[in-house]
């Protein structure tokens, strides 16, 4: 019996979602020794970051921040404290809240990441702009992906 070929529509390189996969995948992995002469991994990066750039949040915080379930970011952070850059300490007024603070070390650390930006966008021959611009529809498409439709 003969199969129908595959539509072009249903084939896996007209697909977005394989795109932004395998992009995903080969970004991460530029990111790989970087971050590993900083003994971060990728996920560990990211709180990083947004620690930089507000230290003191709950960990409910952060997960926002970073659409985490406290389940996955709890281990991150569990690991950032052993490497000793970051504070755990539940709150006084509400034991439920854990805030996470940034250690000397966690501070001194940002000087060391702060070259990542222009080496990533050397590595993937693209404009400070350009990356920004890539960025800004990127944020585009996920918000739009988040938005609920009539049909949710």
């Amino acid at each position: 019996m003969k199969r129908k070929p595959t539509p072009d529509h249903l084939l896996l390189d007209q697909q977005l979602c394989f795109a932004l996969y395998a992009a995903s995948r080969s970004i991460t992995g530029i990111y790989r020794p970087l971050l590993e002469a900083l003994g971060l991994t990728y996920p560990q990066y990211l709180v990083m970051l947004v620690l930089w750039e507000q230290d003191g949040l709950t960990v409910r915080e952060l997960g926002q921040r970073l659409q985490l379930d406290s389940g996955t970011l709890t281990p991150l952070l569990k690991r950032l404290q052993s490497a000793g850059l970051v504070g755990r300490q539940r709150r006084t007024d509400d034991e439920r809240a854990v805030d996470i603070r940034l250690t000397p070390a966690g501070r001194a650390l940002r000087e060391q990441a702060s070259d990542i930006p222009a080496c990533m966008a050397q590595r993937l021959q693209l404009s400070l702009d350009q990356m920004q611009r890539l960025r800004d529809e990127l944020k585009r498409l996920t918000q739009h992906a988040q938005t609920p439709t009539i049909e949710d």
